[in-house]
């Protein structure tokens, strides 16, 4: 039951990638717009937080459609990186990786919000009147104190990533080796005649890794509390 073949090994690693590019790629977008969010008043706001979140309310399938128009091979922003700096995303393990990211980005962008909400402003006024620029009290006042918030965001976004699988079939289809995540090798198992072991096997990896990612997020989300309440 636990003897993972080379086919299946591809998968877990291609996951495993793809939603480490994803996470990495979006926590610095994730860390400015959640401060963006929790720190600065302006007209539309709650429209781009609904933005932020329609990830999570769309049925993945029209996410991954949206995805094929705008960076398809003839779509608007696909064609001309295509056609002009040689970069595709659909039908590539990139493309796997931009589906992933923007569905994980809401469960990213929500613990840092919330971890930048519950720091004290008075301690970043305190940095201003000893001289300190916005940049600089951002980067040694407000991330430092954030920081268990933001490992927290791009942990559940981790896991998020490793899960998807209505955006990215829909974007970069189910290639072997190339686009075949966890999510969309189960699908394509439990249709195999055979295939439940195999199934079965990367499913309790998936488990696995989600529990973990659960785990560790939770732990963040007490050690963010912990430095704010000062203990």
């Amino acid at each position: 039951m636990l003897d993972i073949s080379p086919a299946e090994w591809t998968a877990i690693l291609l996951s495993l990638r793809v939603a480490v590019i994803a996470t990495l790629v979006a926590t610095p977008f994730g860390i400015a717009l959640a401060w963006l969010l929790a720190r600065r008043e302006f007209w539309g706001k709650s429209v781009l937080d609904a933005l932020v979140h329609l990830p999570l309310v769309l049925p993945p399938v029209v996410t991954g459609y949206l995805l094929l128009l705008t960076f398809g091979r003839r779509g608007l922003v696909g064609g001309f990186l295509a056609d002009h700096l040689g970069i595709v995303f659909a039908f590539r393990w990139t493309g796997a990786a931009l589906a992933c990211g923007l569905m994980a980005f809401p469960l990213l962008v929500r613990p840092m919000r919330l971890s930048i909400e519950a720091i004290d402003r008075r301690l970043e006024q305190a940095a201003e009147t000893l001289g300190a620029t916005p940049f600089k009290v951002f980067f040694t006042v407000t991330l430092p104190l954030a920081l268990p918030g933001v490992l927290a965001g791009m942990v559940l976004g981790f896991a998020k990533a490793i899960g998807e699988f209505g955006a990215t079939i829909t974007f970069v289809s189910n290639i072997p080796g190339e686009t075949q995540t966890i999510s969309s090798a189960i699908y394509s198992l439990i249709q195999t005649p055979d295939g439940d072991a195999a199934a079965g096997r990367l499913v309790i990896v998936s488990i696995v890794l989600a529990l973990g990612a659960l785990i560790a997020a939770e732990w963040f989300a007490r050690r963010a509390t912990a430095r704010l309440h000062g203990n």
